[in-house]
């Protein structure tokens, strides 16, 4: 982005910042204070807000596309594919064809040639699927080896797959189940602090319970934990994580398939993480 006058200076957008120069092509240390309600000034930094708020938009879209299992429209993805937001945000990220089988590392997006890809033999090729699917990692049966592949590649992924933590449904598990109480009693010296780890992991609450959604083979399924009626100043813990379906009915544990199972557990185990540890060690 070019320079744009602002009184006897010239300020511009580089990096995320607002940077200043003066009338002799100098670079300022910083934006003089009489300029902060120069309408240059006001509008770069009005623009960088919005620039931040479309980066986490497209961040938040895409893991939303993997978490919810969306098959995406080749032609979503070459369009969207010349927005940095965008390409940052599904660059590097493992993508299956409408077999289903792992295609290879997202490197590129055109409308003639298709996607441009990395595949696991560390070629680059070209394919053209009508739909793309950005599989969820608890779906890779061979994780580690693609962990492990793209590690060698210098891969990063600004999206969590690869590199998201995932539970796997134990083989001995009781069907007939409805609640996990393994992250149950996780506490806090007051509920707005359970509260705040929540909105902090991006998660939201309702209904007392913190919500995580899913959709798995066209079901939607929400993860929940208890963390109480928000009251403020009293203590709180860390209820057990059970599964609904959209009318608030407790799914039975036998029900729950692989990416809302390790979805649920993804997020029980974070909100007990943040417990108040110092409590339990003086208990003990």
């Amino acid at each position: 982005m070019g320079w744009v006058s602002a009184g006897d200076y010239e300020v511009a957008l580089e990096d995320g910042k607002v940077v200043c120069r003066n009338a002799a092509g100098r670079r300022l240390k910083s934006v003089p204070a009489k300029l902060a309600d120069d309408p240059a000034v006001v509008g770069l930094r009005q623009l960088t807000e919005w620039l931040e708020r479309h980066e986490r938009q497209c961040l938040a879209d895409v893991e939303r596309w993997m978490l919810r299992s969306l098959p995406v429209p080749l032609d979503v993805l070459t369009r969207v594919w010349p927005d940095p937001a965008w390409r940052s945000a599904l660059r590097d990220l493992v993508v299956s064809g409408a077999d289903g089988r792992v295609a290879g590392f997202l490197r590129d997006a055109d409308p003639e040639r298709g996607l441009g890809l990395v595949d696991l033999d560390g070629d680059t090729v070209r394919i053209a699927p009508d739909l793309v699917r950005l599989p969820h990692p608890v779906l890779l049966e061979d994780l580690e080896e693609l962990r492990e592949f793209a590690v060698e590649l210098g891969v990063e992924q600004r999206a969590q797959q690869l590199f998201r933590e995932v539970w796997h449904r134990p083989a001995a598990l009781d069907a007939e189940a409805t609640s996990v109480e393994e992250y149950a009693g996780g506490a806090f010296k007051q509920q707005r602090f359970l509260h705040g780890r929540v909105a902090q992991l991006g998660y939201r609450v309702r209904g007392g319970s913190a919500i995580c959604s899913v959709r798995e083979d066209g079901r939607a399924v929400e993860a929940r934990v208890w963390v109480g009626d928000y009251d403020g100043y009293d203590d709180a813990e860390t209820g057990p994580l059970m599964w609904t379906d959209p009318a608030g009915r407790v799914l039975k544990l036998g029900l729950i398939g692989p990416v809302a199972w390790s979805e649920g557990m993804r997020m029980a185990a974070a909100l007990y993480a943040g417990r108040d540890i110092e409590d339990e060690e003086r208990a003990a």
